[in-house]
C-alpha cells in the first residue's frame, strides 16, 4: 500500500467525502492539483472561499443564491400562486432545465428519515407553511422522489398544508417514455394505472 505525504493523505480524504468520489477518484483529484500550475490552486482556493462567502440561502426558496431574493423568485414572469417543493436544490434544477412550469419553487434540504434522525425541524417545513400561510397561493407541487422518504415527506406535507385550503398535487409516476409495458416492474405499473388520466 502507497503512502503518501501526510498533507496528501489528507486531502484524499477531504475528497474522499465529496458524494460519488471514491478512495481512487479522490487520489487521482488530488495528484492532479498537485501536479496543477500553481495559478490553478490558487484560482480553485478562491473559488471555494467565495463560494463560501458569497452563496446564501434564498430568503424565499431555499435555493443557493448570490442575490436575495434569487433570480428565479425574483422573475416578474414566474407564477407565484404556485408551488412545486422539491427535495434538494438539484431536483429543482432538473425540473427548471426540463421546461414547462413556470412557477415558484420551495427546497426542503433533504426528506423525512426518522431513522436518521431527520424529523420536520431539521428540513425547510416550517418556511414553506409560512410561505402558504402568507401569500395567495393555490397550488403546493409535491415534488419529492418516489423513494420510502420522499414519500413520507409527500404525505406529511400534504396532511399539514390541507388545512390552508391550496390545492395539492404530486408528480405523476409510472411508466417512462419510450419503454414497453411488458418490462415494467409491479409498483411501476400500479402507479400507472392508479396515475391514468382521460385522453
Amino acid at each position: 500500500m502507497v503512502q503518501y505525504a501526510e498533507p496528501i493523505d489528507r486531502l484524499i480524504q477531504s475528497f474522499s467525502r465529496l458524494p460519488g468520489i471514491g478512495e481512487k477518484s479522490a487520489t487521482r483529484l488530488a495528484l492532479f492539483i498537485l501536479n496543477s500550475k500553481s495559478g490553478y490552486v490558487e484560482e480553485l482556493v478562491d473559488s471555494l472561499d467565495t463560494l463560501k462567502d458569497k452563496v446564501k440561502l434564498c430568503g424565499t426558496c431555499m435555493a443557493f443564491s448570490a442575490t436575495d431574493p434569487c433570480p428565479t423568485c425574483a422573475d416578474p414572469k414566474r407564477n407565484n400562486a404556485i408551488i412545486c417543493v422539491v427535495s434538494d436544490f438539484k431536483d429543482m434544477m432538473a425540473l427548471d432545465a426540463a421546461g414547462g412550469f413556470s412557477g415558484l419553487y420551495h427546497i426542503l434540504h433533504g426528506n423525512l428519515a426518522p431513522l436518521k434522525g431527520v424529523g420536520p425541524d431539521e428540513i425547510r417545513i416550517k418556511e414553506l407553511t409560512d410561505r402558504v400561510e402568507s401569500n395567495d397561493i393555490t397550488e403546493v407541487i409535491l415534488a419529492t422522489g418516489f423513494d420510502a422518504e420522499g414519500e413520507a415527506t409527500a404525505l406529511y406535507l400534504a396532511r399539514i398544508l390541507k388545512p390552508f385550503g391550496v390545492t395539492l398535487t404530486r408528480l405523476a409516476s409510472g411508466v417512462p417514455v419510450g419503454s414497453y409495458v411488458e418490462y415494467m416492474d409491479g409498483v411501476t405499473l400500479g402507479r400507472a394505472l392508479a396515475g391514468r388520466r382521460s385522453v
